[in-house]
């Protein structure tokens, strides 16, 4: 088990409420393993962002910044190849236009 420290703080009321409502649910152990959760995953969040903008970095200094264009078509052919589901279950299409 980690070392715990007590930490005094100013919550918005709506995260609060948020918390509140998990705990009675039996989605956290308590208030302290919800705040723990929420900081745990955005410093995740905030190893994984740097760690892209790094690769962004490494990427462009080897082949030149990424242009709007670049990312405009790349953004095309991902939606191209998403699976949008919507409406009622079983009811999938395949990219833009798709019938």
């Amino acid at each position: 088990m980690t070392a715990k420290e007590r930490l005094s703080a100013s919550v918005d009321a709506d995260l609060l409420a948020v918390a509140q409502d998990a705990v009675v649910r039996g989605h956290a152990e308590s208030m302290s393993a919800w705040v723990n959760d929420a900081l745990r995953l955005k410093a995740d969040r905030d190893r994984r962002l740097a760690a892209v903008d790094e690769f962004i970095a490494a990427f462009e200094a080897e082949h030149g910044e990424i242009s709007e264009q670049e990312m405009a078509e790349a953004a095309r052919r991902a939606r191209g190849r998403a699976v949008v589901v919507r409406g009622p279950q079983g009811r999938v299409s395949r990219g833009e236009g798709a019938a």
